[in-house]
């Protein structure tokens, strides 16, 4: 006998419940809380015979959650910190990403597959999950130097893309792809981000501030949520990622000096959010298409995790990062998000491989998702053992690599204050002169 749910309320409940009994399992065997949402959202999905949630409404629950843990990252990075990352997070990032897309089309071309299905694996392998990664940092605490620097590197990927998906959309229609349709692209993009952030910082830190002296946590609550779901309406109604919107609210949340109180009062909603977010990738799993597929989901799995391992550690390496925290960089980008799912999902819409990237995609994802947490464990052995084994001249080299960066960014530094706006320096000197 089987069960169907007919409404709203029914797939609330269902999800609800089976996420719970699957996290209790989960607990009891010591595994990652992820693992068992998975297995929930597989159990209440299409593909296995039982109970049945309706797909659609609970992904667009799903993507409601998306929005709040996005903006919860957010509240970590007030634009000052943002500026110091955005150099090296960004070099890491552009690194990686065109390292994987480059692997992942050899791999295709390797596999028999066709240049259009080559590039679209490309992509799958190349971009990190912002989410994923945040849930496996719940579980498992590294670093705040790596923290910092991990959601740097996918924020940074979220930007590479959207830019990369619009120009999957283009060749997928049969566009020719132009630097200058790119650059437009980029140059709008770019606009977008400094027009919001501009608007952002004369209102929303002051709204919060004021907000905040009422002394009710509901009504600041209320408001940061206010907040971050109209940032991710103007980002989507924009033709971009309701992940950008939220971010950059979030961040303007934290510029309020409030986002440590705002981060506490919505991490409940958080977690009841994420544990949505992954059921509803379970329910996107096929147990029955996958087998049939293993060995190129197996050699995915290990094309994505042991070449954004490698690319993301050198690629921290070459920014300055010591050995140690660029070894647990590399382990914790070691997975791809649902941006693998949506670059799959283009190659379905363009009339590709008829669902098999697709069903990869997911599958992929799946997998990467359940190793994050393993990984990020893993990586603390594995980055003493770097440190220890590492030959001592390659060390020295690194270091003072590492200490002639630092120098050229204090003096940098040191520039751009000296040429800071001081009416009261400049009326001295001009005093002087004369």
């Amino acid at each position: 006998m089987s069960f169907v749910t007919h409404n709203f309320l029914e797939d609330m409940a269902l999800v609800m419940c089976v996420a719970a009994l699957a996290s209790v399992i989960c607990q009891v065997l010591r595994q990652p809380l992820v693992v068992g949402y998975l297995i929930a959202g597989m159990v209440v999905g299409p593909y296995l015979p039982g109970v049945y949630a309706n797909t659609e409404r609970v992904r667009l629950v799903s993507d409601l959650g998306v929005t709040v843990l996005v903006f919860s990252i957010g509240l970590e990075f007030n634009f000052r910190r943002l500026l110091r990352l955005a150099p090296t997070a960004g070099f890491v990032a552009l690194i990686q990403a065109a390292s994987m897309i480059g692997l992942g089309y050899l791999v295709g071309r390797l596999m028999g597959w066709t240049r259009w299905e080559s590039l679209v694996t490309g992509a799958m392998v190349s971009i990190s999950g912002a989410l994923i990664v945040a849930k496996a940092l719940e579980e498992v605490r590294v670093d705040s130097s790596v923290r910092q620097l991990v959601f740097g590197v996918v924020l940074c990927e979220d930007v590479i893309a959207i830019l990369l998906l619009a120009v999957l959309i283009t060749l997928a229609n049969g566009d020719v792809l132009s630097f200058h349709a790119l650059s437009i692209d980029v140059s709008l993009l770019t606009s977008f981000i400094m027009v919001v952030i501009a608007i952002g910082l004369i209102t929303v830190p002051y709204l919060v501030r004021g907000v905040a002296q009422f002394k009710r946590p509901e009504t600041l609550l209320i408001t940061s949520l206010g907040l971050c779901f109209a940032f991710a309406m103007v980002a989507e109604r924009a033709g971009y990622t309701v992940v950008l919107g939220a971010f950059l609210a979030g961040s303007l949340v934290a510029e309020s000096a409030r986002g440590k109180e705002v981060e506490k009062l919505i991490e409940p909603v958080r977690h009841v959010f994420g544990a949505i977010f992954f059921v509803s990738v379970g329910m996107l799993i096929n147990p029955q298409l996958l087998p049939s597929h293993w060995p190129a989901l197996a050699l995915l799995t290990v094309v994505a995790v042991a070449g954004k391992l490698v690319s993301v550690s050198l690629a921290s390496m070459l920014v300055g990062e010591p050995p140690n925290g660029a070894v647990k960089t590399g382990f914790a980008m070691a997975q791809v998000g649902m941006y693998s799912i949506l670059f799959a999902q283009v190659d379905t819409d363009g009339g590709g491989t008829g669902g098999l990237l697709y069903s990869l995609a997911v599958g992929l994802t799946a997998i990467t998702s359940v190793l994050c947490p393993v990984m990020i464990r893993a990586s603390i052995p594995a980055a003493d053992w770097t440190e220890r084994h590492l030959p001592m001249p390659v060390q020295t080299t690194l270091s003072q690599y590492s200490a002639w960066l630092d120098r050229i960014r204090a003096q940098k530094s040191r520039y751009v204050q000296s040429w800071r706006w001081d009416p009261d320096q400049r009326g001295n000197r001009e005093g002087s002169s004369h």
